[in-house]
């Protein structure tokens, strides 16, 4: 269901009943998978029963389990559809870390979850970030930790060709055989900026994020960062006057966010996303990214596109520096949607449009700023101020308003 444009109407329709994480084996934030057709050597025994948990009640019971485990936890997944955790467990066949102990296996099955025998444990898929980002931080480069594979997926746009290209797939060679792989993107890696709502500000054009509320309770909105940087004040309409100004902007390095506060403070900042035609999806709380979790976008040139998150963690070199911390994902994007809102049916914020390859035509590579991350990094709130388990009451599933799986239907009118 990727790089489809979807009905605004159909999205606050699907918005109105908390659609839950449709997929059928969703991932949590941080997790690694097991290798496709790996067996589970480490769980899932005869005689085991494990038991039926909610999508909200999961973290909780993985943070338990990955501070018991040590550097045999090698991540984990919801599965939605069985409603059960699945414990990642290093069995000892990388470069280093994880025993695959039998005691460990035991631990998890004991709280109730499916143990899982995986080869790279996070440690080692985390090391094996940091080499590429030592030895192949080249401008259209860009990887994340893609647990369905247990491996790390570096991506390389259409400018990385010649000398750039034989030093990436030198430095994926030398992480070792099954840690990670390297794909083509036909598009270039760049910030979506240019031209919910668009904002304008030195001559850029962008678009407005997620209403907040800062510290001391004066309204104001999360953007990218590469347009807090681009302009110091920010308006409604092109060259008409400003009606917020930045307060924080990260642009390149830890993040791509910027927060805009509101030059009167008795501005109204309902906290919903404008899907247009007089519609909004009301926003709740903000919550994790997870592999496999359908989302929207909203921005001010393509309006609403859909598609899932495909990766974690990722770090993008674009022509003007270096972003890490990122979400990867399938849905496409175009200049100007710059800091639109990424967000799920049921209401919950994800993101915010930082940038990518490819367009609303040919599809491509779409990468955002986590929104957790950037309320703690900015002291703002979103929403009622919940987290995403606040979010998450139903279980799994619930609610899926289409067969698609995304409780969004998918239409024609973009």
């Amino acid at each position: 269901m990727s790089h489809r444009r979807i009905s605004k109407g159909k999205a606050v329709l699907a918005g109105a009943g908390a659609v839950g994480v449709a997929a059928a084996a969703v991932l949590l934030p941080n997790a690694n998978a097991s290798q496709s057709g790996a067996d589970d050597r480490a769980g899932g025994g005869a005689g085991q029963n494990p038991r039926t948990v909610s999508a909200a009640s999961a973290p909780e019971l993985v943070s338990r389990l990955s501070a018991q485990l040590g550097e045999d936890y090698a991540g984990a997944y919801y599965d939605a559809q069985k409603k059960q955790v699945v414990v990642n467990v290093a069995d000892g066949g990388g470069s280093g870390s994880g025993s695959g102990s039998g005691e460990s296996a035991e631990q998890v099955r004991a709280s109730g979850a499916v143990a899982r025998s995986v080869r790279n444990s996070m440690g080692e898929l985390t090391s094996a970030t940091g080499t590429l980002s030592r030895n192949a931080t080249i401008p259209g480069t860009a990887w994340a930790l893609d647990p369905r594979t247990n491996q790390v997926l570096v991506t390389a746009d259409s400018t990385v060709t010649g000398e750039r290209w034989n030093t990436l797939e030198s430095a994926v060679r030398s992480l070792g055989d099954g840690v990670a792989r390297i794909q083509k993107s036909a598009g270039e890696f760049k910030p979506f900026l240019e031209g919910g709502d668009a904002i304008f500000g030195g001559g850029a054009r962008c678009s407005l994020g997620f209403n907040v509320t800062t510290q001391d309770g004066t309204p104001g909105f999360l953007t990218a960062g590469h347009c807090g940087v681009a302009a110091e004040q920010w308006s409604e309409a092109q060259n008409g006057a400003p009606v917020g100004t930045v307060q924080a902007a990260t642009f390149p390095g830890d993040g791509d966010f910027a927060l805009v506060t509101y030059d009167d403070p008795a501005t109204e900042a309902p906290s919903e996303v404008d899907v247009g035609d007089g519609q909004t999806v009301p926003i709740g709380q903000a919550g994790e990214a997870a592999v496999g979790l359908e989302v929207i976008r909203m921005g001010s040139t393509t309006g609403l596109a859909d598609g899932s998150v495909t990766g974690l963690g990722a770090t993008v070199n674009y022509a003007e520096g270096s972003v890490s911390g990122l979400i990867q994902t399938n849905v496409c994007a175009e200049p100007g949607d710059s800091g639109g809102p990424l967000f799920t049916a049921d209401g919950t914020a994800i993101g915010l449009t930082s940038g990518g390859s490819g367009d609303c035509t040919s599809g491509g590579e779409t990468f955002f700023q986590p929104v957790t991350t950037t309320l703690a990094a900015v002291g703002a709130e979103i929403g009622t101020g919940g987290g995403a388990e606040e979010g998450a009451e139903q279980d799994a599933g619930a609610g899926a308003a289409d067969n698609d799986g995304s409780g969004v239907e998918v239409g024609s009118d973009h």
